[in-house]
């Protein structure tokens, strides 16, 4: 503690030398350091200073972030993707026989493990992408593989129309309430 304090002090003590040398003396106002190049200097030790006192923890970094952070209310467009529940729901009916390993309902990410569908024989795994608000066929997009490797474009077109299909029945049925 004493050691912060006396960097500190000899902080203080350094930054008034350097402003003592302003002033309107022989070289019209410039002090120790004149012109453009003085002028840089002068930022770069302003900066030098206050990066020094962000490192000892004396004052808080402005590009810290916080938990606190995600409670300001300040909206980002960078970090908040909208998604539309009525795709996230019936993705997860239509595809209710592979297990769900991760989701996240914030960038609209569902990922399955191996499930073997109904009166079938071959097991399936999935990636849902559900990127846009809107009830839509460009807002889902269907990622489908077998255990033998990728399955042909059709397959993942049939399981995005049955998720549409159905996700369209879900908005109906709530509308009605």
């Amino acid at each position: 503690m004493v050691g912060k304090l006396a960097k500190l002090a000899a902080l203080g003590v350094a930054t008034a030398l350097v402003a003592g040398c302003g002033g309107n003396g022989m070289f019209g106002g410039g002090g120790l350091f004149f012109g453009e190049r003085g002028q840089e200097l002068r930022a770069e030790q302003r900066a030098a200073r206050e990066q020094a006192l962000i490192e000892e923890g004396l004052i808080p970094d402005p590009g810290r972030e916080t938990i606190f952070d995600l409670f300001s209310g300040a909206e980002d467009p960078n970090t908040n993707v909208e998604v539309n529940r009525y795709l996230w729901n019936a993705s997860l009916e239509i595809l209710d026989f592979m297990p769900v390993e991760a989701a996240d309902p914030f960038s609209g990410v569902i990922q399955f493990g191996y499930g073997t569908p109904p009166g079938g024989r071959q097991a399936y795994r999935a990636t849902v992408y559900v990127q846009d608000p809107a009830l839509e066929a460009r807002s889902l997009r269907v990622a489908v593989q077998s255990r033998g490797g990728a399955v042909s474009r059709d397959v993942a077109r049939q399981i995005e129309d049955a998720i549409l299909t159905r996700a369209r029945q879900i908005r109906i049925r709530d509308s009605n309430l």
